[in-house]
């Protein structure tokens, strides 16, 4: 509400000394909720400014998914769910680019696989790839960040797959076995090679 402060300003704000919210400020800092920045005021040390940080600022009420909800609804109600499909399938060619581009030194299904699961990881969905005793991989995502969305609409899964199943190319086959919107843990994906 208030910007970034010095520990004096916090502790006026609260009631309580300086140094009190100094204390109370490197407690937060130490767990990531707030930053510090020093800032040179004309002789002396550095004034320390306190801000909350990204992992604070999560401490809050965030409504984003509530509202890709609501406008993917609107969106199928107001121009038709064709409308929808269009826009899932422009956010899945642009994600295929981005892809095969990121993967395009992998010399093998294993190296494209690893760098998807780097890709998907930075997308939120904290990816790995584990070995199956048949010698099949799986790609297992344990968090959904767009389940919001893809819970309306399963056009986002089905995309998904496709996209997978491209970026990895025709020398493999791909099933979905867990599925987090179905009721699994997490999402996972059996790769093995494309049959002759």
């Amino acid at each position: 509400m208030h910007s970034a402060q010095t520990s004096a300003e916090v502790g006026r704000r609260h009631g309580i000394t300086g140094e009190a919210a100094r204390q109370q400020l490197q407690r937060l800092l130490e767990d990531g909720l707030v930053t510090e920045e020093r800032r040179a005021a004309g002789r002396g040390r550095p004034a320390v400014y306190w801000q909350l940080s990204d992992k604070g600022q999560a401490r809050f009420p965030d409504t984003h998914a509530a509202l890709t909800v609501e406008i993917l609804s609107s969106i199928s109600e107001v121009l038709g769910p064709d409308a929808l499909d269009r826009i899932i399938a422009e956010r899945e060619t642009a994600t295929l680019a981005r892809y095969q581009t990121a993967m395009a030194d992998c010399p093998d299904t294993r190296a494209r696989l690893e760098k998807l699961a780097e890709l998907r990881s930075a997308e939120g969905y904290m990816a790995s790839v584990e070995e199956g005793e048949d010698g099949s991989l799986r790609l297992v995502e344990n968090h959904c960040p767009i389940c919001a969305a893809a819970s309306l609409c399963q056009g986002f899964c089905r995309a998904e797959k496709a996209v997978f199943q491209s970026a990895l190319g025709t020398g493999t086959r791909i099933e979905r076995d867990e599925h987090i919107v179905s009721g699994g843990r997490r999402c996972t994906y059996v790769i093995r090679e494309a049959a002759e």
